[in-house]
């Protein structure tokens, strides 16, 4: 009996660290099965291809198989809320975007929280929006668009690929901060938006670089400046909104992972590194080009506090325009 107390007592003592080795049993396991990255959007577009090359490269990085698995729908809300009840395990991210940071202050009943459900994994790339307008228009600068739309109040307007959208919210930031008012056209994707633009039914655009850099090099579109803090690579000579008299303004389009909440702290950090390795690869960089990205990969704990900025930047603006698509 005073052995088997003694056994007992034994294996108690020693419980926790058979646990912690259990615990790191299983993690140094991990992956060991199929990683899947939802892309809240349908396949094709800048989202999905930024996804399919990390997905192609972090693979490499971890040992295993990682695929894209597309579900587009509800302004991104479809695809968060298949990662935000997932198994918080590694296995389920999300290539979270500018519209995921907005949804919070655009609609009011969400199926998940977006602070509390997610956690932070490493931002991927950010990419400015860039300001368009047609080759025939008297615009050839920010100044022209602005003094324009003071002349005449709501008689210009501008495309955008959706309500809620970067371009629409770069654009109502814009007119906040200009102290003008211009007339929002509300488009199912940049395509028609831009193709309008070039016709002549809006004056101006707030578009993706990705979407706008081939017609701006072949004279379909003239550029008047870009939106992000500093000058894009893709475009040096174009002045930021900020250079022309705005300081302060900024509106960019970025990408980042995400996973479930209560996902190991462990796993994520793995993850992050196997992020940050695969943005140097060949591949990323080429992409970077095309796209305009400025590859930007940050801790979990920057990305965080990166993407709670991003949520009360656009809620202000959100809230001043009014603007809601419940």
């Amino acid at each position: 009996m005073l052995f088997d107390r003694r056994r007992i007592a034994l294996l108690l003592a020693l419980a926790p660290g058979l646990l912690s080795l259990s615990a790191y049993q299983a993690l140094g396991a991990y992956p060991d099965r199929i990683i899947k990255i939802i892309v809240p959007f349908a396949p094709g577009g800048g989202t999905d291809s930024i996804a399919r090359v990390l997905a192609q490269e972090m693979a490499k990085d971890l040992g295993a198989s990682i695929i894209v698995e597309n579900k587009p729908g509800a302004s991104t809300i479809i695809g968060a809320q298949a990662v935000a009840t997932a198994e918080p395990d590694g296995y389920t991210l999300l290539m979270g975007t500018f519209a995921h940071a907005v949804n919070p202050s655009l609609n009011a009943k969400l199926p998940f929280d977006s602070n509390k459900d997610f956690a932070p994994v490493a931002l991927i790339a950010r990419s400015p929006n860039i300001v368009v307008v047609n080759p025939k228009s008297s615009f050839r600068s920010i100044a022209d668009l602005i003094a324009a739309a003071k002349a005449e109040p709501d008689k210009i307007s501008y495309g955008t690929f959706g309500t809620g959208t970067s371009a629409h919210l770069a654009g109502e930031l814009f007119k906040r901060m200009a102290g003008v008012h211009m007339t929002m056209v509300p488009y199912k994707g940049s395509a028609p938006a831009i193709t309008d633009l070039i016709g002549g039914q809006t004056q101006v655009m707030f578009t993706t670089v990705a979407s706008a850099a081939s017609l701006i090099e072949g004279g379909q579109l003239r550029a008047l400046a870009v939106t992000s803090a500093e000058r894009s690579p893709a475009f040096p000579q174009l002045p930021t909104v900020a250079e022309t008299g705005f300081p302060g303004f900024e509106a960019e389009t970025w990408y980042g992972l995400f996973a479930p909440a209560k996902t190991p702290p462990d796993i994520i950090d793995r993850l992050n590194k196997s992020a940050a390795k695969a943005v140097q690869a060949d591949a990323f960089k080429k992409l970077s080009v095309n796209e305009g990205l400025v590859l930007i990969t940050a801790p979990p704990q920057e990305f965080g506090r990166y993407y709670r900025s991003e949520v009360e930047r656009w809620r202000k603006v959100v809230e001043d325009a009014g603007i809601n698509v419940e």
